[in-house]
């Protein structure tokens, strides 16, 4: 993938900028159309009703992970100085920015990328928690929650276990394939007892490939740029945070990049889908069942911290850092749905006690 004509045409930041963009436009719109939610599918698990987003979920999941290994196998992409590996991760700050993430996500009832689709299409309630996000992501990353996040952080790290890769700490070289057809197999029988339409089924598709999508252009890029960059994939705490720094300096080169781009890229490809398909309405919190703000303002901080501690979202972490079986990144997931799942079932109960009408439903 040559970039160089396009670098000599805008310039380096504007095309990382772009290649942003594009993987983000495209992931936001499959997002909208398939309904790829990380809690949605946690519910459908807890209540034992499998419908679409579990299917759509582990489809994206199983196709990131399989296609990104077999892209590192034969040398497409290489991730040996991806963040997840150039230096040790903490351990302790994916468990514990995990479980605050899980549990941010249950009470602003979406994860970051789901909650960006929503307010994309008109959801003021998602708007509002993507805002704490993004100003609690920006102070976590180099604010004044920067010494909480380094405390956090530094109790435990990958150093002390031999590595951050999953692979090479069992001796295999395979086991990602393994790992992700598994999950792929997993994710079609589950998609045809469901009865799963071939366009979610496409959509969650087309979300892991883009995964597997963002290593490879990150992997060309870095070797046609002049100043050195970082190869990675698809996240959006960071960018977030990012995104609010090319805001504040009015639209300033140096602040843009592929995080500016992703941002962009996501809200305008979820806008399109729901103008495209007429799904875009304006919901509030007026609505009948709707919580109260705080509980979004909750949840979005809770987030926008710990998707930084643990160096992602569910999607920076779960599915970028899972595709490629960085140790942290599994285990900042897992500290995620776990903790999302168990703060779900607190709030059920806690609507029982007081008879009020339990809302165990997606982020809407």
């Amino acid at each position: 993938m040559n970039f160089v004509p396009v670098i000599d045409a805008i310039g380096e930041p504007a095309t990382l900028a772009l290649a942003g963009f594009t993987l983000a436009f495209f992931f936001g719109f499959a997002a909208e159309r398939s309904g790829f939610c990380t809690r949605s599918a946690i519910l459908e698990i807890m209540d034992r009703k499998i419908a679409t987003a579990l299917p759509v979920w582990l489809l994206a999941l199983g196709v990131a992970i399989l296609s990104t290994q077999l892209a590192i196998l034969n040398g497409w992409i290489e991730v040996g100085e991806s963040r997840f590996f150039r230096t040790s991760q903490s351990l302790s700050g994916a468990a514990i920015g995990g479980a605050l993430f899980g549990v941010g996500m249950a009470l602003a009832r979406g994860c970051t990328s789901r909650l960006m689709v929503l307010a994309a299409g008109g959801n003021l309630r998602a708007l509002t928690a993507t805002g704490v996000i993004a100003a609690v992501a920006l102070a976590t990353y180099q604010g004044f929650l920067v010494p909480l996040r380094d405390g956090f952080g530094g109790l435990a790290s990958t150093s002390a276990i031999g590595g951050n890769g999953l692979g090479e700490l069992l001796g295999s070289n395979h086991i990602g394939l393994v790992l992700g057809g598994s999950v792929l197999a997993a994710a079609f029988v589950i998609a045809l007892r469901s009865r799963l339409s071939p366009w979610k089924g496409a959509g969650g598709v087309l979300i892991g490939a883009l995964v597997t999508a963002g290593w490879y252009a990150t992997h060309q890029l870095s070797s046609q740029v002049f100043d050195p960059i970082e190869i990675e994939s698809l996240s959006f705490s960071r960018p977030s945070a990012n995104a609010i720094n090319y805001v504040a300096s009015g639209g300033a080169e140096e602040y843009l990049s592929l995080d500016t781009g992703l941002i962009a890229g996501l809200l305008l490809g979820a806008f399109a889908a729901s103008v495209l398909f007429r799904s875009f309405a304006l919901r509030g919190f007026g609505e009948a069942g709707a919580p109260n703000v705080m509980r979004y303002v909750a949840g979005g901080a809770l987030m926008g911290f710990g998707g930084i501690l643990a160096v992602g979202c569910t999607v920076g972490a779960g599915f970028t850092g899972g595709s490629v079986l960085a140790v942290s990144s599994l285990l900042g997931l897992a500290a995620m749905m776990t903790f999302c799942a168990a703060t779900d079932t607190v709030l059920r109960r806690l609507a029982e006690r007081t008879d009020a009408k339990p809302s165990p439903v997606p982020a809407e």
